[in-house]
């Protein structure tokens, strides 16, 4: 089974300069890299002294770009490459505004956009925005079924447990349905991607994900809907090296995965168990981009 082999942008280290953001993302495009990934933050909070405590890699240290801004941009500089959120934290924003902004991406670049979406951790975030970190999980199952509707419909009358729409409608709409994949690492996350998802966006590489897709699979299986239909995406990281990569990607094959991105950042590297390798400007990534795929093909 071949791979669909992306890139995660290193959107915490790669700096503000847009001519460095383009440049990444033409280079990844230009040694065909079919995908980019980026993550997502609105803020950054402090970790120390919190109750109950943050556990993702990310604090108010960590510079994130937004995603659907950025892919606009990227839309613009770039000509096949795939643009994919891994993942939008989708619970914490309007749902109709994400609609409306994954709708204009999509337009721009052409039917690129794969709206990579989930539940997130950062309890403090959720706050500042304004909505509730409880029940976040709920909120995402209605979302999903909102944005599609208003993709979907000429105009819609919709009435659910947390959004009321009345009689209205979102133009331009895709011309295509915009995939939906759910960051998953956790059974209930998985089981929701079975359910109603593209595909899964795993945060990790394939020798950590035998249970968790195996749950996967045994939940489309349980459901009636095809496998083949489903994606699944892993992520090796650049610090590992050849050897690693070479037999990661074995194993994902052996899987069944169907997506595999490559990420080189150092942020969060002593929480995720990967060497620091001390990344300083664009040429270090573009770098990383040309290894890898030298040493993969």
């Amino acid at each position: 089974m071949s791979l669909h082999v992306g890139a995660v942008f290193p959107t915490t280290e790669i700096g503000s300069d847009p001519v460095a953001v383009r440049d990444w993302a033409q280079a990844a495009e230009s040694l065909g890299y079919e995908h980019l990934i980026i993550y997502d933050h609105v803020l950054g909070a402090v970790h120390a002294d919190r109750q109950p405590p943050l556990m993702g890699p990310y604090t108010e240290k960590d510079p994130f770009h937004e995603p659907l801004v950025t892919l606009g941009y990227l839309a613009g500089v770039t000509e096949r490459i795939g643009l994919t959120t891994g993942v939008v934290i989708l619970p914490q924003r309007q749902t109709a505004l994400v609609a409306k902004q994954a709708a204009q991406v999509d337009l721009l670049s052409g039917g690129r956009l794969r709206l990579g979406v989930g539940s997130g951790w950062n309890w403090v975030e959720y706050e500042a925005l304004g909505i509730p970190f409880a029940g976040r999980g709920k909120r995402l199952d209605e979302q999903v079924e909102l944005m599609r509707a208003l993709w979907e419909g000429e105009v819609i009358d919709y009435r659910g447990d947390q959004h009321r729409i009345d009689r209205a409608n979102l133009l331009p709409r895709p011309t295509a349905p915009i995939p939906i994949w759910f960051g998953a690492m956790s059974d209930v996350a998985v089981k929701r991607a079975a359910r109603v998802g593209d595909g899964v966006l795993y945060g990790t590489k394939p020798s950590r994900l035998k249970r968790i897709h195996a749950v996967l699979l045994e939940a489309l299986e349980e459901i009636g809907r095809d496998p083949q239909q489903v994606g699944a995406e892993a992520v090796l990281d650049f610090a590992d090296g050849p050897d690693d990569w070479h037999r990661e990607i074995e194993i994902w094959r052996e899987l069944g995965g169907t997506h595999l991105s490559i990420r080189a950042m150092d942020t969060g590297a002593e929480m995720m168990g990967i060497e620091r390798r001390g990344y300083s400007g664009l040429s270090d990534y573009v770098d990383a981009l040309e290894t890898f795929k030298k040493e993969t093909r």
